[in-house]
């Protein structure tokens, strides 16, 4: 096991911040994927399913500018989500041009499941390894990290 790049102490150097952060979510994101079958939802997949799932149908438009990638790359993600049975394109009820995407049956169940097995892993060690204390600490930078990822 490496050591950590970054000290235990507060930096206010934000280039450093931004180089932890991205080291740690990165390893984190690896080893829950890691978990995940071959031929599993990928992550933006996911990522997908779980805007629909929360906020409800959208366009694919809509979706490519929330999740901050291009429309192609939406289209591509879409498109398997669709071959899976995931989600289903169908019409908008106000502009029959505009295509709205809606999570499916089997698209919530694929969520939850893999919702399931992230929250276990990371349940486990959290429990297992984290001093309430730690989790106090980690609970109390969600709000950051979350607004964070909306301004990303």
């Amino acid at each position: 096991m490496t050591s950590d790049p970054l000290p235990d102490q507060p930096s206010g150097d934000a280039a450093t911040l931004a180089s932890g952060l991205r080291l740690a979510v990165s390893r984190i994101t690896r080893r829950l994927r890691q978990t995940h079958a071959v031929g599993d939802v990928s992550l933006s997949g996911v990522s997908v399913l779980a805007r629909l799932g929360g906020d409800g149908p959208d366009s694919p438009g809509s979706l490519a500018e929330l999740e901050h990638v291009r429309p192609q790359a939406m289209a591509a993600t879409l498109a398997a989500l669709e071959e899976r049975g995931l989600v289903r394109r169908g019409q908008d009820a106000a502009d029959g041009r505009r295509a709205v995407i809606t999570i499916t049956e089997e698209g919530r169940k694929v969520l939850v499941e893999r919702r399931s097995e992230s929250v276990q892993r990371l349940t486990d060690v959290l429990g297992g390894e984290f001093t309430p204390a730690e989790r106090d600490v980690l609970a109390s930078v969600l709000p950051l990290l979350h607004r964070l990822a909306e301004r990303l």
